[in-house]
């Protein structure tokens, strides 16, 4: 008689996928995933009932982002490879840039799954800093790494997307694939069109983006897709120190004309209030006793 160890055939482990309060395993998985169904356009007789609860669903991600990460210390946000393998030339470097931003006072958020992300993870723990992983809802479970303090698993890319740029006063992108080139993108759009407040962006791992980069300059900006100057976006190095030096920097510069522009929002203020009270009227002297300018005691009674 053959060992099924009580498990009815075809049940084999398919993992295991968390949402909130509830564990699917085996065939409870869904096939499909909530952006997919929510992005499906073959389905519009179900529009009206379904996405109305859908849109309460993505309100709950974005609530539970912005309560869960709300008292986050300053972060950057470090994205690459999830198929990067341990003893890879950029997963040491992610290991070690994340340690060195944990000991500059950064808080290291990474999309929460192995290979790169696992490693700057793992630098900015050992170190002694906060590791925050975002986790997304895959067709293959990923699962967050064991290196992340803080962790938060979202359904939807847009809301998981958001809490990565909110959050962090830079990006540092090292080699990766489609994912990490989404990112990599969205973020210099965002920058480039002032949708969010300037920070900068790092790309490390020269070798891998030298042809990128050539791309960009020679053929985007050659041909007047993008601006000159919208190269000096990105800061391209091999060296760790260099890139959270250039993290460190542009934040104080920024930090140093926001106070200017406060200063001077004060100082305009200021001298409003006085041009307005110089511009007033002197109030009329009154008259005897009280009475108005002219007007004699006897009129008075």
């Amino acid at each position: 008689m053959s060992q099924s160890n009580g498990r009815q055939p075809g049940r084999g482990p398919r993992g295991e996928r968390h949402r909130g309060a509830v564990t699917l395993r085996n065939r409870a998985i869904p096939t499909s995933t909530a952006d997919q169904r929510l992005l499906d356009s073959r389905g519009r007789g179900d529009w009206k009932t379904r996405d109305a609860w859908r849109a309460l669903r993505i309100l709950s991600e974005f609530v539970e982002g912005f309560d869960t990460l709300a008292d986050l210390p300053p972060a950057v946000s470090v994205f690459g490879s999830a198929r990067a393998k341990p003893d890879s030339p950029e997963c040491r470097l992610a290991e070690e840039l994340g340690a060195a931003l944990a000991r500059a006072g950064y808080a290291v958020i990474t999309g929460g799954g192995p290979g790169v992300m696992e490693a700057a993870n793992r630098g900015a723990s050992e170190a002694g800093g906060l590791s925050v992983g975002l986790g997304i809802e895959l067709p293959f479970e990923q699962g967050i790494n064991e290196w992340v303090d803080l962790a938060i698993n979202f359904r939807y890319f847009f809301a998981r997307k958001t809490m990565f740029v909110k959050y962090a006063q830079a990006f540092v992108v090292l080699p990766g694939g489609f994912g990490t080139m989404d990112e990599l993108f969205e973020a210099l759009t965002l920058v480039q069109t002032g949708k969010v407040t300037r920070f900068p962006v790092v790309l490390m791992g020269i070798d891998y983006w030298r042809g990128l980069i050539d791309w960009l300059r020679d053929s985007m900006a050659g041909e007047g897709k993008i601006g000159p100057t919208d190269l000096e976006l990105i800061c391209l190095t091999d060296d760790v120190e260099e890139a959270v030096r250039h993290i460190v920097e542009a934040e104080a510069v920024l930090s140093a004309e926001q106070e200017a522009i406060r200063e001077e929002a004060v100082a305009r203020g200021a001298a409003d209030q006085q041009a307005a009270a110089e511009a007033a009227p002197e109030p009329a002297p009154e008259g005897p006793a009280g009475g108005q300018p002219g007007e004699r005691p006897a009129e008075r009674g």
